[in-house]
């Protein structure tokens, strides 16, 4: 059985986080959340189970080995993030679409493996500079983690245009509103 997706892609620090617990507030009944298998570290509040699956680097690449990933990739070096296919399986299962909040490369990878069952949303921050500010805020990455997530965030803008659509997120309001036409559009077509 093949349900939809609906892919949120962004810089780490353009709203992605924000906009999908917005649409997963209003909409649990037709969409669920994709949780993401990762090696890194929890950080602040985050959950196990919840907000990602955290795993070890050994069991991560068993996995890969034993193709249980839809989509992975080394987003920081020595830090791998994946999309497990029994995750995916699971939400269908449910009969509701699967809404992700995924990196960029990930996202595209997604995509391009279920080009008719999916919609990739690229949230446009409204400034490399404001991403710098909302990243640095955040207070939970070093000096040196900082750097890479800008360099980083900086490539990653180069592939707005490989998306379905492009939000701006200027105004969180009205992104969380353009959010929600899109999705609820797509989900009835």
């Amino acid at each position: 059985m093949t349900g939809k997706l609906i892919i949120f892609s962004a810089p780490s620090g353009a709203g992605k986080t924000t906009i999908v617990k917005h649409l997963l507030t209003k909409h649990s009944d037709k969409i669920a959340f994709s949780i993401s298998a990762s090696t890194r570290e929890p950080r602040g509040t985050e959950v196990d189970g919840k907000d990602y699956y955290f795993i070890s680097k050994e069991e991560f690449l068993h996995k890969i080995a034993k193709q249980e990933f839809i989509e992975f990739e080394e987003v920081y070096s020595g830090t791998f993030y994946g999309t497990l296919r029994a995750e995916v399986e699971r939400i269908w299962a449910l009969g509701k679409s699967v809404i992700f909040d995924i990196d960029v490369v990930g996202g595209l990878r997604l995509k391009s493996k279920f080009p008719d069952e999916a919609l990739a949303i690229f949230v446009n921050p409204p400034s490399l500079e404001v991403l710098k500010q909302r990243l640095s805020g955040r207070g939970t990455d070093s000096e040196e983690k900082l750097q890479e997530r800008f360099a980083k965030a900086e490539h990653e803008l180069s592939f707005a245009d490989k998306f379905d659509v492009i939000l701006n997120n200027f105004d969180l309001d009205t992104a969380c509103n353009e959010a929600e036409k899109l999705v609820l559009d797509f989900l009835e077509n």
